[in-house]
């Protein structure tokens, strides 16, 4: 007789400049229909500090899963930063991967603009410490709504983001500024691929997410109601239930056990 395959495993990337603590929503939420795994980027929750690119902390998201002998496919989903770690995970590693959630992110690399503005955010860093970088990025972190009638949920932000290394955040910084272009890989996702965006996101909006849409054939684009850019803490209740919503159709049994 067959042994029934057991839960799926869900790997959870943060964002800047958060660590794993942002998916406790999720984790509470989710356990139920899935293994969840949240991971901390190098520095990042009280790990070693280190230079990392969203390719090196895709493979060292794969290394975790040698480590722990997970070696089913697993559903990698990341948040922003953690999005671009995961869309690097689906192009670096696709015979590892069941399905993909990409939230508050996009594909598109940073522009000279862009990479200019990274720049202002690593210098002042190395001025005011992780304090000057999250006072600074607040207002387009968490949607008005949330800032001015959930006052909890911007302390939270600030007192996970606040004990995270200024070289840590630094170094993420960096990743952020440096990251390749990811929009020709998508087009060769093959898994379930939900992506979900808050409501009034500014940092990463629908457009940029439909833009996400349009490149994964077959993927779902869920907008978060009344969220900004950290949907997940925003509104927990409306973003697990699109999650275990896309979990239910991801069968562990017709998920192939892969050699590591």
């Amino acid at each position: 007789m067959d042994t029934p395959p057991g839960p799926i495993t869900l790997v959870l990337v943060h964002g800047f400049p958060l660590d794993k603590d942002m998916w406790r929503p999720q984790v509470a939420a989710l356990s139920a229909a899935a293994r969840v795994v949240a991971v901390d980027l190098p520095g990042f929750g009280g790990s070693e500090p280190a230079p990392f690119t969203v390719d090196s902390a895709a493979d060292a998201v794969a290394a975790r899963l040698d480590a722990d002998g997970i070696t089913d496919r697993v559903v990698v989903g990341g948040l922003s930063l953690g999005g671009y770690v995961a869309m690097a995970f689906a192009r670096r590693h696709p015979d590892r991967l069941a399905a993909l959630i990409l939230a508050d992110t996009r594909a598109e690399p940073d522009d000279e603009a862009g990479k200019k503005g990274r720049g202002e955010m690593i210098a002042l860093a190395k001025d005011k410490g992780t304090a000057g970088v999250v006072e600074k990025m607040m207002p387009k972190l968490l949607g008005e709504a949330t800032r001015e009638g959930r006052p909890e949920v911007a302390e939270e932000v600030k007192r996970i983001a606040a004990r995270q290394p200024t070289e840590a955040v630094v170094h993420a910084l960096e990743a952020l500024r440096d990251r390749p272009d990811a929009g020709p890989g998508l087009g060769n996702v093959a898994v379930p691929t939900l992506v979900l965006v808050g409501e009034h996101d500014t940092l990463t909006p629908l457009t940029m997410a439909e833009a996400i849409g349009a490149r994964v054939y077959g993927s779902e684009v869920v907008t978060v109601p009344g969220a900004g850019h950290l949907s997940n803490l925003e509104n927990p209740e409306a973003f697990n239930a699109a999650v275990l919503a896309f979990l239910a159709e991801v069968k562990p049994g017709n998920t192939p056990t892969q050699s590591v």
